[in-house]
């Protein structure tokens, strides 16, 4: 076969008409409704000093951004999209799945603050299940930290390595691009919302770390949606319903494999846990700021920023779906699930069925891009480990050296 044959024969076959416009509809809303955003809390540095001049006691209430979007509009015309009238039944289930989930999601935004939002939480990302719980109380108490790192690496650097890495990307795929935006209110150091990858402006990290940091966010979060767009089925662009945890869990692994994922790392997944679960029982960020500082021993700075992410909006479960999403991973790993696959796009592993069929139809194709590490020499034994390895030791003691990182 040529290459150009060959270039062809990777293209997906077309949606069919219904399909194609409802898929667009839900892109186009997906985009305009960025609830993760509408959850942030403002002003995250005031909350925290204000919370310690209190004596760890009392935290200002939250506020947050408007909603850009009118929440009642975007309902009204996402339920009157032509979802039965979809052609294929395969993808009129799927599409009539994401269109659910969309539901919830404006849900969760219009209970923002209220008594109500907990419950819409639940019902969009789940509650803790008490084996989840068991996992992470167990790793709390087993992981150890690993060797202490200086924080010597600050948002200058990481702009330099961001930019470094796109620009490799983009040698292997020319269309490959994100947006990067420095964000001085975000409740994490990094992170990739609707194909926007943020950075905190005061961002600190050891420089052992960043390397893995970007592997998550850019080699999972950003890869996929770069091969999802690729799709005829443009949902796997964004996510097909309940993606999230295996985006999260592919995350976690790719520091892993990217040569440092320490003890604290999966200390503080399993922290978010106990937090959410914490969360859904009504209390608040002074008692699970407490329970993590002083019960599990996680540093000052590392509790209260689980315990506000886990207040966001009222009581965000979000935060379970890490943990959750690399001990499903784990385990399909375990039984010789294939890697590759996992990065046709965004879509939960309940979808790996379904995608086989779409592969076999001739929607989906191939991945254009995998993760850079997958190209280190010894990234097959890497792999191998993590097949074996029980999630509770699935950790590294400190990173790994330049020469085995390279």
């Amino acid at each position: 076969m040529t290459a150009d044959a060959a270039a062809v024969a990777q293209q997906p076959r077309k949606l069919p008409p219904v399909a194609a416009r409802v898929d667009a509809a839900l892109l186009a809303m997906d985009a305009d409704l960025d609830w993760l955003r509408a959850l942030s809390p403002r002003d995250g540095d005031d909350l925290w000093r204000a919370f310690q001049d209190s004596g760890y006691a009392r935290v200002p209430p939250l506020s947050y951004d408007d909603p850009v979007l009118d929440l009642h509009e975007a309902r009204t015309r996402l339920m009157a999209l032509p979802v039965e009238d979809i052609e294929s039944p395969l993808l009129q289930g799927l599409l009539a799945e994401k269109q659910r989930e969309l539901d919830r999601m404006i849900e969760l935004v219009r209970l923002r603050g209220t008594d109500g939002f907990i419950n819409a939480s639940i019902d969009l990302f789940g509650a803790v299940e008490p084996s989840l719980l068991r996992l992470a109380r167990d790793i709390l108490a087993s992981v150890r930290p690993g060797v202490a790192l200086e924080a010597d690496t600050g948002i200058d650097e990481v702009l330099e390595a961001v930019e470094a890495e796109m620009a490799w990307y983009r040698t292997q795929a020319p269309g490959f691009r994100t947006e990067v935006r420095v964000d001085p209110d975000l409740t994490s150091m990094m992170m990739v919302s609707h194909g926007v990858f943020y950075i905190h402006a005061d961002i600190r990290l050891p420089r052992a770390r960043l390397q893995p940091l970007i592997q998550h966010e850019i080699g999972t979060h950003v890869v996929t949606r770069h091969n999802g767009a690729r799709q005829s089925l443009r949902q796997l662009e964004v996510g097909l319903a309940d993606y999230d945890p295996l985006q999260e869990g592919l995350g976690v692994l790719a520091e892993f494999l990217a040569g440092y994922l320490p003890g604290e790392r999966l200390r503080v997944l399993a922290a978010r846990v106990v937090a959410a679960g914490m969360a859904i029982h009504g209390e608040g960020i002074p008692a699970v700021f407490a329970c993590l500082h002083e019960t599990h021993g996680l540093p000052t700075d590392d509790a209260f920023d689980i315990a506000l992410r886990a207040l966001r909006g009222g009581g965000l479960t979000k935060d379970a779906v890490y943990l959750r999403g690399l001990r499903e991973l784990v385990e399909y790993l375990e039984g010789d699930g294939d890697f590759a696959s996992l990065f046709v796009g965004k879509f939960a592993l309940s979808h790996r069925v379904v995608l086989d069929q779409l592969i076999e139809q001739g929607w989906v194709v191939p991945p254009d891009l995998l993760p850079r590490y997958t190209r280190l020499p010894d990234f097959d034994d890497r792999l191998a480990r993590c097949r074996a390895t029980p999630i509770d030791r699935l950790y590294q003691q400190a990173p790994l050296t330049q020469e085995q990182a390279a």
